[in-house]
C-alpha cells in the first residue's frame, strides 16, 4: 500500500501562524505609518497656516506703523496749515526719520510741481503720470499702492493720499517703501525647515516680495514655473485653504488692508522625511519582531505537537491493522486523554481479534467436518441409487416370472395331457422365482442398510450444521461488539474534532488526530461489516444446507416405508410361491383336480403380478426418491465446500490484525 505524504502539523501551524503575524506586523507598520504620515501632515499644515499668519501679521504691522507714522505726518501739515517753506522744513525733518522709507516724504500737485526732502535723489519727470500720485489722488486716507519700479530703479510701494492744505491746489503726500523690507519679513519669518514664501498682488497676479529677486514683479500667470502657474490658477478660484500642489504644501493668507496674498510653501518630501525615517525604523523593528515571535513560536509548537507524533504513528498501524503497538501518555491534557483511550481501544480490540481467531478456528474445522459428512453423505446415496437400480431390474425380472407362470397356468388349464411335464416346468419356474425373489430380498435388506446410514449421516450433517450455525451466531455477535466500539470511536472522533475547533488554531493537531481515530473507526467497521457479510452468506448457506439436510432425511424416511412395504410384498411372494408350490406338487398327484388347480394358480399368478407391478412402481419411486438424495447430498457437499472457503476467508480477513503473539 504506497504510503501517503503527510504534512505536520507543526509545518501547518508554522505556515499559518508565521504569515498571520508577518501580515499583522506589516498591517501594524503600515497603519502606524499612516497615522504618523497624516498626523504629521496635519501637524505641518497647522504649521505652516501658522507660520504664515505670523507673517502676515508682521506685514500687517510693518504696514500699519508705516502708514501710520505717514498718516500722522499728513495729519500735521493739513492742521498747521504749512507755508511753502514751512512746508519745505517739515519734509526736510522727515528725511532719514524712517529707514522703512529713507527718501522721506515728498509731494506733487495738480500742475506737476513736486516737492521733496533736501537730500533727497526722488526725482519724477511727470509726477501726474506715476502710479503713487494716480493712486493717491483717489484716497483720502493714506492707503498702499501697488508695486512699481520707482524713477530709481527700486522695486517699491507708496503710501499715499490726498494732502488738503487748503491750498488752491490738490496735492498726494506720498512715501516709498522699499519692497524689500517686505521681502525681508516674509523670507525670514518661516518657521519650517525648506518652506518658502512669497507675496503676491491679486490685482494683477505680480509678486512683491521673494527670496529669489528675479522673480519681483513677475505675474503667475505668466511664469514658466508650474507650481507658480498652479498658485494663480488656485488664487482665481478664490480659494485660500492650504492644499497639496507639484509635490508642495501650500497654505495661503490675505493681508489686511490690501489686495496682497501671502503664500507659503513646503516640498512634500520635506514634510514625510522624518516619517519615512520612522517607517524604516519600525519596518526594522517589525523584522526583528517576527524573526524573534518565529523562534518563540516554533519552540512553543514543537513541545505541543511532539505527543502529537507519536500518538499519529500508533493510529497509523492500528489503521493498517497493527494493534501491537503501545502508546505512551503520560500528559494530562487533551492529548494524553486521547492517549489513553487509544490504547484502551487497542487492548479492547486485541481482545476481540483474539477472539475472532478462536472463532474462525472452530468454524473452519466445523466446515471441514460438514464437508466430510456431506462426502460421505454423497457416496452413501450413489450407493442406495445403484441398490434400487439392482432391484428394480429384480422386480423386472420378477414380473416377467410370474406373466410366465400366469401363462403356464392357463395353458395347464387347456392342455391337461401334458399337465405332468408342465408342472415339472412350472416347479422349476417357481425354483427360479424363488431364486429371483430371495436376491431381491437380500437387495431391498441392502437398500434398507444403505438408508439407515444415509439417515446417521445426514443426522450428524445437520448436527455439524447446527453447531455451525451456532459459532456463526457467536461471530455475529462479535461483529456487533465491534460495530459498537466503532462507533463509540466515531464518536469520539466527533468529540475530539469539536474540541479542536473550540481550542482554534491551538487545536489543529487535535483535528488531525481526531480525523485519524475516525478513519480507523471506519476501517473497523468496515472489516465488521465484511464479517457479517461472510456470516450472512454463511447462515444462508446453513439454512440452505439444513434444508436440504431435512429434505433428505424425509425423503430417506419415505424410502424406507417403501423399502419395508416392498419387503412385506417380498413376504408375501414367498408365502404365494410356497402355496403355489404345494399346489403343484398336488396337481402332480392329483391329475384328476388339475381344472380346478390350474384356476387357483391362476388367479395366484394374477395376484403376484399384481404385487409385481406394485413392488416395480415402488421400487421406481425409490429410484426417483435416490436420485433426488444423490442431487441433495451433491448440494449440501457443494454448500459444505462454500461454508469452508467462507472459513477461510475469514480468517483471512482476521489475520490482516497484529494482536501480538501470545494472544492470537
Amino acid at each position: 500500500m504506497k504510503q501517503e505524504k503527510i504534512i505536520s502539523i507543526r509545518t501547518k501551524l508554522l505556515g499559518i501562524i508565521l504569515p498571520a503575524v508577518i501580515i499583522i506586523v506589516a498591517v501594524l507598520v503600515g497603519f502606524s505609518y499612516r497615522i504618523s504620515r497624516e498626523a504629521i501632515k496635519k501637524a505641518s499644515e497647522n504649521l505652516l497656516n501658522t507660520s504664515v499668519e505670523n507673517q502676515v501679521s508682521e506685514i500687517e504691522a510693518w504696514l500699519e506703523e508705516n502708514l501710520s507714522s505717514i498718516s500722522a505726518a499728513k495729519k500735521s501739515i493739513e492742521t498747521m496749515r504749512l507755508s511753502g517753506s514751512q512746508l519745505q522744513q517739515f519734509l526736510n525733518s522727515f528725511y532719514g526719520y524712517n529707514s522703512n522709507y529713507p527718501q522721506g516724504l515728498y509731494l506733487a500737485d495738480t500742475d506737476g510741481k513736486m516737492m521733496t526732502a533736501v537730500g533727497s535723489v526722488k526725482t519724477e519727470e511727470d509726477p501726474t503720470q506715476t502710479v503713487w500720485y494716480n493712486e493717491g489722488m483717489t484716497r483720502v486716507n493714506i492707503g498702499i499702492t501697488s508695486a512699481y519700479t520707482n524713477a530709481e530703479g527700486e522695486e517699491v510701494i507708496s503710501a499715499c493720499g490726498i494732502l488738503n492744505d487748503y491750498s488752491d491746489t490738490l496735492k498726494v503726500l506720498s512715501a516709498d517703501l522699499s519692497l524689500q523690507k517686505i521681502s525681508i519679513i516674509v523670507s525670514s519669518l518661516v518657521s519650517m525647515d525648506q518652506a518658502q514664501a512669497f507675496l503676491v498682488d491679486s490685482k494683477d497676479w505680480s509678486v512683491l516680495a521673494h527670496r529669489d529677486s528675479s522673480l519681483l514683479n513677475a505675474k503667475l500667470d505668466e511664469s514658466k514655473d508650474v507650481f507658480l502657474q498652479d498658485v494663480a490658477k488656485r488664487l482665481k478660484e478664490d480659494d485660500l485653504s492650504t492644499v497639496q500642489i507639484d509635490g508642495n504644501l501650500a497654505a495661503f493668507e490675505e493681508v489686511g488692508g490690501t489686495d496682497w496674498i501671502l503664500v507659503s510653501y513646503v516640498p512634500v518630501k520635506a514634510v514625510y522625511q522624518d516619517v519615512d525615517r520612522i517607517r524604516s525604523s519600525m519596518i526594522f523593528i517589525g523584522i526583528v519582531s517576527v524573526l524573534l515571535l518565529a523562534i518563540l513560536i516554533e519552540r512553543v509548537v514543537y513541545v505541543v505537537i511532539r505527543p502529537v507524533k507519536g500518538l499519529t504513528k500508533a493510529i497509523m498501524a492500528m489503521t493498517d491493522g497493527d494493534f501491537t503497538v503501545k502508546i505512551q501518555a503520560r500528559s494530562k491534557d487533551e492529548i494524553g486523554v486521547m492517549g489513553r483511550c487509544m490504547e484502551k481501544y487497542a487492548q479492547t480490540m486485541r481482545s476481540m481479534i483474539a477472539s475472532i481467531h478462536g472463532v474462525s478456528s472452530r468454524l473452519y474445522k466445523q466446515a471441514d467436518s460438514s464437508n466430510d459428512v456431506s462426502g460421505q453423505m454423497y457416496d452413501a446415496s450413489k450407493m442406495q441409487s445403484a441398490s434400487m437400480r439392482e432391484l428394480n431390474q429384480t422386480v423386472e425380472q420378477l414380473s416377467i416370472s410370474v406373466n410366465e407362470i400366469a401363462q403356464n397356468a392357463t395353458t395347464l388349464a387347456m392342455v391337461v395331457a401334458d399337465t405332468r411335464e408342465n408342472s415339472v416346468q412350472v416347479n422349476e419356474k417357481m425354483q427360479d422365482t424363488v431364486d429371483v425373489s430371495q436376491k431381491g430380498k437380500a437387495d431391498m435388506q441392502n437398500v434398507g442398510s444403505a438408508m439407515r446410514d444415509i439417515n446417521e449421516s445426514v443426522t450428524r450433517l445437520q448436527e455439524a450444521i447446527d453447531r455451525v450455525g451456532q459459532a456463526s451466531e457467536e461471530i455475529t455477535n462479535i461483529t456487533n461488539v465491534i460495530g459498537n466500539i466503532a462507533d463509540e470511536t466515531n464518536l469520539l472522533s466527533l468529540n475530539a474534532s469539536i474540541e479542536a475547533a473550540r481550542a482554534g488554531d491551538a487545536g489543529r493537531g487535535f483535528a488531525v488526530v481526531a480525523t485519524q481515530i475516525g478513519q480507523l473507526a471506519q476501517t473497523s467497521a468496515d472489516s465488521a461489516h465484511n464479517i457479517e457479510k461472510l456470516i450472512s452468506e454463511i447462515n444462508g448457506l446453513v439454512k440452505d444446507a439444513v434444508s436440504q439436510a431435512g429434505d433428505s432425511i424425509a425423503s430417506i424416511n419415505s424410502s424406507s416405508v417403501l423399502v419395508n412395504g416392498a419387503l412385506q410384498t417380498f413376504d408375501n411372494i414367498f408365502e404365494n410361491i410356497g402355496l403355489v408350490s404345494r399346489l403343484v406338487h398336488q396337481m402332480i398327484e392329483q391329475v384328476e383336480q388339475v381344472d380346478g388347480v390350474a384356476s387357483n394358480v391362476a388367479a395366484i399368478s394374477q395376484e403376484q403380478a399384481a404385487s409385481s407391478q406394485e413392488i416395480l412402481a415402488s421400487s421406481d419411486t425409490m429410484v426417483e426418491q435416490a436420485n433426488h438424495i444423490t442431487g441433495n447430498s451433491e448440494s449440501v457437499a457443494n454448500e459444505a465446500k462454500e461454508l469452508t472457503e467462507s472459513a477461510m476467508e475469514l480468517a483471512h480477513q482476521v489475520e490482516i490484525f497484529k494482536i501480538g503473539e501470545g494472544e492470537s
